[in-house]
């Protein structure tokens, strides 16, 4: 079954799409203080693929509307915590915003630099900054540097390696989907019983 060949195909079709400039906007944005969400590489990548002469201004839209998105997450860790609270702990994220808080304490405004880098979801560190009442302006700063170098690394590498790379995923990535989702699923398991 080659499913992940499929949506794989889908999403660089999609990539293609004349509103594709808004949906990475808009991932890019929602998902980082929305739970759970997906985050803007999904599309970046392929639509820096396909255009590859573009894929540093996609970046650059990845980067600024990820940090505004960051903006929200401050804002509702600041000030709407508890609304958001039984969401959080339906979604078994409150654990780990306790686990972030502490880490806000011990490491200040590194943790905002790992978070933005990182595949750790960035939304749990923009509601822990507000949480934590961080220093708003470093907050967009390091976001920012942070958030930027990782987007504008996966364009640096899709547009260095693009048809390298799109050669090897066409060929691998239903091997990649199941082993993800086998990972994912010991995870739970681990989670689960231990």
């Amino acid at each position: 079954m080659r499913l992940f060949s499929q949506l794989y195909q889908k999403i660089l079709d999609w990539a293609q799409s004349k509103y594709a400039l808004y949906w990475l906007a808009f991932i890019s944005f929602v998902e980082s203080f929305i739970l759970p969400y997906p985050p803007p590489d999904v599309l970046l990548a392929p639509m820096a693929l396909k255009r590859a002469n573009k894929a540093y201004q996609f970046a650059l839209l990845c980067t600024v509307f990820s940090v505004l998105g960051g903006v929200v997450g401050y804002y509702i860790g600041a000030f709407l915590l508890d609304i958001i609270k039984p969401l959080l702990l339906k979604l078994h994220y409150i654990d780990e915003l306790q686990i972030i808080q502490g880490w806000f304490a011990q490491y200040g405004i590194w943790i905002i630099i790992i978070a933005g880098f990182s595949p750790i979801p960035y939304k749990i560190f923009t509601i822990g900054a507000g949480v934590a009442n961080m220093a708003f302006l470093p907050f967009i700063g390091i976001s920012l540097l942070a958030r930027g170098a990782r987007f504008f690394l996966v364009a640096f590498f899709i547009k260095k390696f693009g048809s390298a790379c799109d050669i090897w995923l066409k060929k691998y990535i239903d091997y990649l989907g199941y082993v993800l989702i086998i990972i994912i699923g010991l995870g739970v398991l681990y989670v689960k019983f231990y």
